[in-house]
């Protein structure tokens, strides 16, 4: 079957993971905001992504309907290494394994263009995806300071904002 296109039975029904399309943009980006929480995110979502990253990004559906994605790509400038930009999981939908869908479609995927590293970050105030990140076998890398108990690279980006940064290495070891 081709990475485009994994079905994965599920309890609830049959799940299918194909590459993010240009014609996701506009749902995704009103969902992301409400799927975050009520976090302002959706901005983070620029249609370029849509339009020039589909075959390193993907959406899981389950029965037709879109319940999660993924936003990556390769590295230009170091090409042994990709990055996770952004992951969204429908609430109703958590803790059912989507994340580690995913993230392991796309680890299959960079890996198969010759990654060996993957790179993504977060918020400190992200408990949930630090916790995720460290199950998936991410390190946390240039530590600087720490913003509410948690180590990060401090003004990383975004005015002096905080930034966890983690790293996956041995990708095709």
């Amino acid at each position: 079957m081709s990475a485009s296109a994994e079905k994965v039975p599920t309890k609830k029904g049959r799940m299918n993971v194909r590459h993010l399309e240009e014609t996701d943009y506009d749902l995704l980006v009103s969902v992301a905001n409400t799927w975050w929480g009520g976090r302002h995110v959706s901005h983070l979502l620029p249609k370029l992504f849509f339009v020039h990253f589909r075959s390193t990004s993907f959406v899981v559906e389950e029965d037709g309907t879109i319940i999660g994605f993924l936003i990556g790509f390769v590295s230009q400038t170091f090409p042994d290494q990709a990055y996770i930009h952004f992951v969204g999981i429908h609430p109703d939908h958590r803790n059912r394994g989507l994340g580690r869908l995913l993230y392991s479609q796309f680890f299959k995927t960079a890996g198969g263009l010759g990654c060996t590293t993957i790179r993504s970050i977060t918020s400190p105030v992200n408990n949930s995806s630090i916790a995720f990140h460290t199950r998936m076998g991410f390190q946390i890398e240039q530590i600087t300071g720490e913003e509410g108990g948690v180590g990060c690279t401090l003004d990383y980006e975004l005015k002096g904002e905080a930034r966890v940064l983690f790293v996956k290495t041995g990708l095709n070891s």
